[in-house]
């Protein structure tokens, strides 16, 4: 009968459902070979031994040395070093946080660098174990920068020195650790001879990236 008929074919298809060979990744790869602990190690050692040797590659391949490294500031000249910086501000050690002037436009703006050392007092409580340059020390080097301008403008009177004034719109974008050169760059936006007040923005940067922006330093000139 028809009934017959059926559950002998569910019969067929079942039994060749089950004796069918069954295929996966494993199967075409190869039966899976165990290897005792002390042999294969862990999984981390395993995939150090697979990694390291491409580390070791890649670095070997991007391996400069110092003369090509340090031939990358080879074009950028020093327009006052640090003897000529203590000509002009009246800081010292360890206050002083302008190594060097790379590019100056009288009156206008400046671009200088602090080379930041773990040599530096500050870094002792600043803080143990996980050293920061302060916030404030940041916003002072970009006003020392600043007053290396200011002190040369037209209506400063040698001997001068500029005191901070205000400051507005700071914003700190990345931590400035030991190891780093700050790059800063100030602007003078305004200049007040007959009042001695000037106005300035400025910016410093570590390996291209913002960490400082300033929005505004005020400085009032005070004449000796």
């Amino acid at each position: 009968t028809m009934v017959h008929f059926v559950l002998s074919l569910g019969l067929i298809i079942g039994a060749s459902a089950t004796y069918a060979p069954r295929t996966s990744l494993r199967s075409v790869r190869g039966p899976a070979v165990r290897m005792p602990a002390s042999i294969r190690g862990s999984r981390a050692e395993q995939r150090l031994a697979r990694v390291k040797p491409r580390c070791e590659t890649v670095a070997a391949l991007q391996w400069a040395g110092a003369e090509v490294t340090s031939a990358k500031t080879a074009d950028v000249e020093t327009v006052f070093d640090i003897n000529d910086i203590t000509k002009i501000l009246p800081h010292r050690y360890p206050f002083l946080l302008v190594d060097k002037v790379v590019e100056y436009e009288a009156g206008k703006r400046a671009v200088g660098v602090k080379s930041i050392s773990m040599n530096e007092p500050q870094f002792t409580g600043h803080f143990p174990g996980n050293p920061i340059m302060p916030g404030v020390m940041q916003i002072e080097a970009l006003a020392q920068l600043a007053g290396i301008v200011c002190l040369q403008m037209e209506g400063a009177s040698p001997g001068s020195v500029f005191f901070f004034a205000g400051v507005d719109g700071v914003k700190w974008k990345k931590p400035v650790i030991p190891g780093d050169t700050l790059m800063m760059e100030v602007e003078i936006k305004s200049w007040k001879p007959k009042f001695g007040i000037a106005k300035a923005t400025g910016r410093g940067y570590v390996d291209g990236k913002l960490a400082v922006d300033v929005k505004e330093m005020t400085f009032a000139l005070a004449k000796p």
